[in-house]
């Protein structure tokens, strides 16, 4: 019976105590939270390109022999018309006077021809002698006169082969390594050239577009053929081997004739000045191309997180939830992301304070304008 009256009274005491306060939920994180805009951005892609002079000359000998002199070091600057190799030109010179001799016989041989000629018209005339050898020395005659034009065909042969002996610079340019030295022979059946001699006051850069880029590259400028849209592309860049940008910017000026059945690209040339002859032929870069996008969406990279090769932004909906959404990146301009697919203009995202975000999660949006937030980036 005690027992019980000590349980009752615990039990009174215990309903009398004060209840402990419910814990109440906390405010819902404040996060910046921007509208999805559409503009016009530029793009910037790479290609790998390789420089070569507007003329690269194989510099060969055309005739065989010694080589005497060699007038020019390698990596020297020459002018058209420049005196580079001599080769001996005494087996040539020889020739040469062989030849004249052989024109000064054939017209001795013409003139006697003549003189027989006249010495029988005279005597046909007055039927001292026949006809027939009044032709006979005719035909002599003839002949006489085209052993001249042999000759002299000769002597024009070897005035050509004793010249070809000084080899001159067909244009103005930088001379390469100098594969033969003094007192090689030399012959224009030789395999390598004498030297390669490069004129480098502007030069080419070659580059390839995949087929998607030449179709994006070409759609986005006006003109019904691709000679009137070359007259309308912007000015490219070059970038040096050291990721250094070229002083110069350059114009895409020929576009090949048909894709390349191998690689599936087509070979783009830019033509850069090169007053200070920087650039030299084998030089490698890289061609900055810019790409415009109309109507382009676009998303700050720091906005986005990836997830197994997929891009995802978190999406503000109804009642500020928090939604994650996959986009498709179409390029990038600076710290941007050009988006082609996953979102429209109008949709809210949020800009920050992604990292624990979870599905569904209700946040306080910070509005922020779209133009301050891709500033900000």
């Amino acid at each position: 019976m005690k027992s019980i009256l000590i349980a009752i009274i615990a039990i009174a005491l215990f309903s009398c105590s004060p209840k402990p306060e419910t814990a109440q939920a906390p405010p819902p994180p404040s996060l910046p939270v921007t509208s999805i805009t559409a503009g016009t951005q530029t793009t910037y892609q790479e290609y790998p390109a390789s420089i070569e002079g507007t003329v690269n000359v194989e510099v060969r000998p055309q005739v065989s022999g010694t080589l005497d002199r060699v007038f020019v070091d390698e990596g020297a600057f020459v002018h058209a018309g420049q005196s580079l190799f001599k080769i001996n030109e005494q087996p040539y010179r020889a020739a040469l006077n062989n030849a004249l001799a052989s024109l000064h016989a054939a017209e001795a041989a013409a003139v006697n021809a003549q003189l027989e000629v006249d010495k029988l018209t005279p005597l046909v005339a007055n039927k001292v002698v026949s006809d027939y050898q009044l032709k006979t020395a005719k035909a002599a005659y003839q002949v006489a006169k085209a052993n001249i034009e042999s000759a002299r065909a000769n002597v024009s042969t070897a005035q050509i082969n004793l010249g070809y002996t000084l080899i001159k610079a067909p244009v103005s340019g930088y001379i390469g390594r100098l594969i033969k030295k003094q007192g090689s022979l030399v012959a224009p059946q030789d395999v390598e050239a004498l030297t390669q001699l490069s004129d480098v006051h502007d030069v080419h850069v070659y580059f390839s577009l995949g087929e998607k880029d030449f179709v994006n590259f070409k759609d986005q400028y006006p003109g019904e053929t691709i000679a009137a849209k070359l007259k309308r592309l912007p000015p490219v860049t070059l970038l040096l081997s050291d990721n250094s940008e070229y002083a110069k910017e350059g114009r895409i000026d020929v576009v090949d004739g048909q894709f390349d059945k191998t690689t599936g690209a087509i070979t783009v040339r830019a033509s850069f000045a090169n007053p200070q002859g920087l650039l030299r032929s084998g030089n490698t870069g890289k061609v900055r191309l810019g790409l415009q996008h109309t109507n382009a969406l676009i998303v700050p990279e720091s906005a986005t997180v990836e997830m197994q090769d997929k891009v995802f932004v978190w999406a503000v909906a109804d009642s500020n939830k928090v939604k994650k959404l996959p986009i498709t990146i179409e390029g990038k301009s600076g710290n941007n992301y050009l988006v082609k697919d996953g979102i429209k203009v109008g949709d809210r995202i949020v800009l920050s304070g992604i990292d624990k975000l979870q599905e569904g999660a209700v946040i306080k949006p910070e509005p922020v304008a779209a133009e301050k937030a891709i500033a900000s980036n």
